[in-house]
């Protein structure tokens, strides 16, 4: 997964449809993954998702009879994004999770492409920061900070240290992006999928081990139902359908269903747990969600149009 804000395209209905079933299905992974945690610890929770959504994919890659690259520098690649986009940020979004509600670990997720942004115009020349990204980028900063509220900055607890903990989360996935667009190149994406999902599980045996013991499979359904939808459909599925977006749509677009998902995992959230979020976290979305706009640039392309 890359955070290109470059490429654009007209939306067809079809288009839509699927960016719209993407961010369902994402927007629902925060709610699957706060029921899972009722029973079993964030590590163990991050250990079945990314181990039955390697199972799932490998049997895709299998399928489809598509050709897994043995060489040293594809491992690495896998290690490398096993880490970035599924061990650091699953973990510290999952053990956020325990102290802060699911909608407004959504709302922070959001800011992945605003710290995209920056990770990709340090890296690589053809992403320079133009002046409306960085106008994109202070007002999502902001956002950020008005969503985690002054209150935390004044007094530093464990819910401060659980907001700070989802947010390392996102800057992992802005650097997971560099990562997969230097190591990947020439790879497919269902073979990059499945080898950076199975390289995650392979390192989160152990640390799951070590951590929270030998995962018990004696679970109550509830459980099992949350973890099958975390890792079957919002990991293992969400990734075939995000690389058909991404086909269909375009990166530029794929900002949309970053601003979707959000909404739909705070109305989860209260319904099924009653979660209730402080009027500053809508109002730090709601900047944050301008400045996503503005990064995408499509507005003041459109105003100079005739």
């Amino acid at each position: 997964m890359t955070n290109s804000v470059t490429a654009q395209k007209s939306l067809s209905p079809h288009a839509w449809v699927q960016m719209g079933v993407l961010a369902l299905i994402w927007g629902g992974s925060f709610l699957a993954t706060r029921v899972a945690l009722d029973e079993i610890g964030p590590m163990t929770t991050v250990l079945h998702r990314t181990g039955w959504a390697a199972l799932v994919l490998w049997g895709w890659v299998w399928a489809r009879g598509l050709a897994v690259p043995r060489t040293w520098r594809f491992v690495v690649a896998c290690a490398g994004m096993g880490l970035l986009n599924n061990v650091i940020p699953f973990g510290l979004m999952a053990w956020g999770q325990l102290h802060i509600e699911s909608g407004l670990t959504a709302i922070f997720n959001a800011a992945t492409a605003i710290f995209g942004v920056l990770a990709a115009a340090i890296a690589f020349k053809d992403e320079r920061l133009t002046w409306n990204r960085a106008l994109g980028v202070v007002l999502g900063f902001f956002g950020v900070a008005t969503a985690i509220g002054l209150a935390s900055f004044a007094s530093f607890d464990l819910r401060s240290l659980a907001q700070l903990a989802v947010i390392g989360g996102t800057v992992s996935y802005a650097i997971a992006g560099v990562w997969a667009r230097i190591m990947f190149q020439g790879t497919q994406p269902e073979v990059a999928a499945m080898g950076m999902l199975s390289a995650a599980t392979v390192f989160m045996v152990p640390i799951v081990i070590w951590t929270e013991g030998v995962p018990s499979l004696a679970l109550q359904a509830s459980t099992w139902a949350a973890i099958g939808y975390v890792s079957i459909v919002a990991t293992a599925l969400a990734y075939l359908l995000y690389y058909r977006v991404l086909a269909a749509a375009g990166s530029g677009n794929l900002m949309l269903v970053t601003l979707l998902v959000a909404p739909v995992a705070i109305v989860l959230g209260a319904w099924a747990r009653a979660e209730t979020l402080a009027p500053q976290a809508f109002v730090g979305f709601a900047m944050l969600a301008v400045g996503l706009i503005v990064l995408d640039g499509r507005v003041f392309k459109r105003r100079k149009s005739p």
